[in-house]
């Protein structure tokens, strides 16, 4: 299959539940899955060329993590944190019932990744067997973390595609060299048509209020969810490749040196 499906999981939560959407590649019978979840404001399709690559031999299932592409947005946008993405997860994974399981994480979609296989009494179908964390760790820079504050939640309004996309090239220029053609791919799903305008305006597709919780954040709850993530990345029991960008202010060379020490 050189196109993905699009399916949904029905997920619950306090409000009566939400659809997540998620991007299905090669043949739904394989049960060797690699699920791969995209970064704070990203969507699945940013795995296309990596699926591309292993759909003839894996099925690769790339969620729309809630308020973003494709799925739905929540009632109450208190629940845009890692708990309840986690929570999505079980219940995709319930859905797909793998019988080999690998993980790609970028950034939160590895944090996700952490808390899934770092947990062994999770309910899982299977235990992940191998955890790829693209640029991310137990510890992330506060001051990333207040760069992304900075343009989080903002979902602005561009008429052309072309616009979108040099916009998010303004906020994105550490995801490392791209061709045009290749940043104007990614930028495609990442956009929408804004409903009622006829001008036929574009805005980016996430739910704004994924930002509340974040910008909520403060040093000290950063530092103790540090610790939590410290905890959960050393019950790890997957084969574990780590990958950092050159330029990467999220996952810094010492927090990565520390990663490799333990494992």
């Amino acid at each position: 299959m050189t196109e993905p499906t699009l399916q949904y999981v029905s997920c619950p939560d306090a409000d009566g539940g939400h659809r997540m959407a998620y991007w299905e590649w090669g043949e739904p019978a394989n049960r060797h899955v690699v699920v791969c979840v995209h970064g704070l404001s990203r969507q699945g399709r940013d795995f296309d060329t990596l699926a591309r690559a292993l759909c003839s031999r894996v099925r690769v299932v790339c969620p729309d993590v809630v308020g973003r592409g494709r799925s739905d947005w929540l009632k109450n946008p208190e629940g845009y944190q890692l708990p309840l993405y986690a929570a999505d997860m079980l219940a995709l994974l319930a859905q797909l019932k793998p019988e080999m399981l690998d993980w790609v994480g970028t950034s939160m979609g590895g944090l996700i990744g952490m808390i899934v296989a770092g947990q062994p009494d999770l309910p899982l179908p299977v235990p992940v067997r191998r955890l790829v964390l693209n640029d991310v760790g137990p510890a992330i820079q506060w001051q990333a973390l207040q760069r992304i504050g900075q343009y989080l939640g903002v979902t602005g309004r561009f008429e052309s595609l072309q616009q979108a996309a040099d916009a998010l090239w303004a906020t994105s220029r550490s995801f490392g060299p791209h061709t045009q053609a290749e940043w104007l791919a990614l930028s495609t799903p990442m956009v929408r048509a804004i409903e009622g305008d006829a001008s036929g305006a574009l805005t980016l597709h996430y739910d704004p209020a994924i930002a509340l919780p974040f910008r909520t954040l403060t040093e000290d709850a950063a530092a103790q969810g540090e610790a939590a993530m410290w905890k959960l990345y050393d019950g790890i029991r997957a084969e574990t490749l780590l990958l950092r960008g050159a330029e990467s202010d999220l996952l810094s060379p010492a927090t990565a040196q520390a990663m490799a020490r333990r494992g």
